[in-house]
């Protein structure tokens, strides 16, 4: 009886693992990268010898923090997203395509050509192409089939008709 109750925690234990599906992921390219303000480092000038000898001015070093924002296309959107991850972020090859998925407030991307590593991201913005929405738009109507596949397109066709 024993042997029969294991073996059947057994195999609804391997259905279960099985039945968890890997992530869905979507492709884009990385078209660019910039390095954008993202706040200032402060170093004060005090040490504690000279806060008690009174000898310490108020000096402060202020620098600029730079982060990487990257730009990613994908077939219909364009995202603008910066690495979770300020202190160790990872350059990532710009031209090349990217796998991503969004998880909850997070966009998690990987990039098989690097070291194909799930990283996280924040999404700054996320814009709609217009290229893809002006094609789809065009689609929709049956205007694409009006488009000549002539040099000098739907022109050209419309004066070689006349001759």
């Amino acid at each position: 009886m024993k042997k029969a109750t294991l073996a059947v925690l057994l195999l609804g234990a391997a259905l279960s693992l099985q039945a968890k599906d890997p992530p869905a992921y979507e492709k884009g390219v990385l078209a660019q990268m910039d390095s954008s303000s993202c706040g200032y480092a402060e170093k004060d000038g005090k040490t504690i010898a000279g806060q008690i000898f009174g000898t310490d001015g108020q000096h402060k070093n202020t620098k600029v923090v730079l982060c990487q924002e990257y730009v990613l296309q994908t077939e219909r959107v364009t995202y603008r997203i910066r690495p979770k991850d300020d202190k160790h972020p990872v350059l990532l090859p710009v031209g090349e395509t990217a796998q991503f998925r969004i998880h909850k407030d997070k966009l998690l991307l990987r990039v098989p050509e690097a070291d194909g590593k799930e990283r996280e991201y924040f999404v700054l913005s996320m814009t709609p192409r217009s290229d893809a929405a002006a094609s789809s738009k065009l689609a929709a109507r049956g205007e694409n089939s009006l488009i000549s596949e002539t040099p000098l397109g739907p022109i050209a066709d419309g004066m070689s008709s006349m001759n």
